[in-house]
């Protein structure tokens, strides 16, 4: 073990611009959210590796010598990016997670026992480790918490094992590692998020990575180089969505009015490649008066054109209602049909303004964090940069 006790973080995932378009080969911006999930490591002399998810009340412990069992016969191949069914089958047999489970508990547990025993698989001894984790993040909002979960897990693991760094110097109270060690890092959590998702995009994983803003199009992930961070209030409506089906219907409209959707998916995507202009002038020019009025607007005519795609729903009227009526501009990120918006926040809007319009949309049953947008991707800190309250939930358990 090169880790004796590490702390780690990665932060969620929110869509700037070009939801459901990028599904047709348009732009789309996702940029890392700053609520973090927050992961401690710790060696221990047990003999067992435990996971503690305080989250979803789960907390589970297994015997070192039975897991190594299940590695028999089997050819350590770390460069694979591919997954290995035969290992997942012989976890969810392992732990007694049918085929079809697809809950949060089942594939955390599923995604932690299949990184861990991949990244040790030629390990002599697999070590004995506690790990616990912890997010700020709520869970299938669409707002990447497992792909942060997986981000944490993979960094952790890495360095356990002495595969990657461990960058943090005294004195310091957060380091990031190398590009190289980043793209590592990236591929493992990717492996996790295939587990859970069954065909994800990536994105997710990338931006839990790497943070900033990334630039998603056609396949390729590309992140910007120089972005600002921009002030939000993310809200939840708390109003359940199939994405499956808000995708479908996006389809199904567009080969009806072919001839009406498809400008309609060219302007989303010069919003998008607006707004990534828009951005790179902040990041070199400054943050000025004229760049959040455009970003502002951007946000309403994507918001127009989501509604017109068919994925608006009431409770995301309602938080565009109430949030105007403060001089605060608001749109849907993900899939819609209710789940979670983005509302952006001047440097200068004062918190009276702020803490007015979140009292009306709690009064409509919504949950609201006032936090903030293209904040790093995933770090490792020293203890003393962690907030006491998130310090005590990891170091409880």
């Amino acid at each position: 073990m090169h880790v004796r006790e590490c702390y780690i973080s990665a932060p969620g995932k929110s869509i700037l611009h070009g939801e459901h378009a990028v599904v047709h080969g348009k732009v789309a911006l996702a940029v890392s959210l700053n609520l973090r999930t927050y992961l401690r490591l710790q060696a221990t002399s047990a003999g067992e590796v435990c996971i503690n998810l305080p989250n979803i009340d789960t907390f589970l412990s297994w015997d070192i010598t039975a897991l190594k069992s299940l590695l028999s016969g089997w050819k350590a191949d770390c460069s694979s990016s591919e997954l290995d069914s035969n290992l997942v089958k012989k976890l969810r047999e392992f732990t007694a997670i049918n085929e079809g489970s697809t809950d949060t508990r089942s594939m955390a547990v599923l995604a932690f026992l299949y990184i861990y025993l991949r990244v040790f698989a030629d390990a002599e001894v697999l070590p004995s480790l506690r790990v616990c984790v912890w997010s700020e993040l709520p869970t299938g909002a669409g707002l990447g918490s497992s792909a942060a979960f997986s981000v944490c897990l993979s960094a952790a693991l890495l360095s356990a094992r002495g595969t990657i760094s461990t960058p943090l110097i005294q004195q310091q109270n957060t380091a990031r590692w190398s590009d190289a060690e980043l793209e590592l890092i990236n591929k493992w959590a990717f492996q996790g998020e295939k587990i859970i998702h069954g065909n994800p995009s990536g994105v997710d994983n990338a931006v839990g990575t790497w943070g900033g803003v990334l630039r998603y199009h056609a396949g390729m992930i590309t992140p910007l180089s120089r972005v600002p961070t921009l002030r939000i209030l993310l809200t939840n409506t708390k109003v359940p969505r199939s994405t499956k089906v808000l995708v479908s219907g996006v389809k199904d409209k567009i080969n009806k009015y072919p001839s009406v959707m498809t400008p309609v998916l060219d302007s989303v995507d010069a919003v998008s490649q607006t707004c990534e202009q828009t951005l790179a002038e902040m990041a070199t020019e400054g943050a000025l008066t004229k760049h959040y009025t455009i970003l502002e607007d951007l946000i309403d005519i994507n918001q127009h054109h989501l509604n017109v795609m068919g994925v608006g729903h009431s409770s995301l009227d309602t938080l565009c209602r109430v949030t105007l009526a403060h001089g605060l501009h608001s749109k849907l990120t993900g899939a819609g049909g209710g789940g979670c918006g983005i509302t952006l926040l001047r440097p200068e809007t004062e918190p009276s303004v702020v803490q007015a319009a979140v009292q009306e949309l709690k009064q409509a049953g919504f949950d609201c964090w006032e936090t903030s947008l293209g904040g790093p991707g995933v770090l490792l800190h020293s203890s003393n940069s962690i907030t006491q309250d998130t310090l005590s939930i990891l170091t409880s358990y």
